[in-house]
């Protein structure tokens, strides 16, 4: 049985994974469908092993450059900044973005220990100043935290890169994981300078 609860408590990490469902989880892989079971551990130790932000953008990816961001046909100058990995797929989905991405993996949160560094936020400013960014696109959650997130990237760029907000269609309070794909895709398409106090 130790072995079982092992399991439980690991699948009880997973987001919006409780007690029940765990132990159903951990159930159902070992007694109904084991050859599932196998090569789920198969394929969370190969994209562990093999799996690691991108340099650029930190996305996760099997080499040193993500696909997206070694790519040619696709403006680097225009950067989505986003707050998760979920949100890039997203916006991919749309086809809409033909340019690049920042993931931020999260928003600041100072009483949970998350500054800026935690967010990789040094990292993009360091590409905005190294120049050949045109335009930053922050595709952050409405909700204070994401608001104020983008706030603080905002006061740090200054005028020769210009911020937009994604546009109608998010509502506030939201995070972007809760639109559909043609909803966001007209949020991205019609997007909206986003104000800073140097302006």
């Amino acid at each position: 049985m130790e072995a079982l609860e092992q399991l439980i408590v690991a699948l009880r990490r997973l987001p919006t994974i409780g007690p029940k469902t765990a132990r159903r989880l951990a159930l159902h892989l070992l007694q109904r469908d084991r050859a599932a079971g196998a090569e789920l551990a198969r394929s969370l130790s190969t994209a562990l092993d093999t799996l690691q932000p991108c340099r650029q953008c930190r996305q996760l990816s099997a080499t040193e450059l993500c696909g997206i961001c070694a790519d040619d046909e696709r403006d680097q100058q225009i950067v989505c900044v986003v707050e998760s990995l979920d949100e890039l797929y997203q916006i991919e989905q749309t086809g809409v973005f033909n340019g690049r991405y920042f993931v931020l993996n999260g928003h600041l949160s100072p009483l949970d220990g998350i500054g800026p560094e935690e967010l990789g936020i040094p990292q993009l400013l360091e590409q905005v100043r190294g120049g050949g960014i045109r335009e930053l696109i922050m595709a952050l959650s409405t909700q204070v935290e994401g608001e104020a997130t983008a706030q603080y990237i905002a006061d740090q760029i200054g005028p020769e890169v210009s911020l937009s907000t994604l546009a109608q269609g998010v509502p506030m309070g939201r995070s972007l994981n809760h639109l559909d794909p043609a909803t966001l895709s007209v949020a991205l398409s019609s997007r909206v300078a986003r104000q800073t106090d140097a302006e």
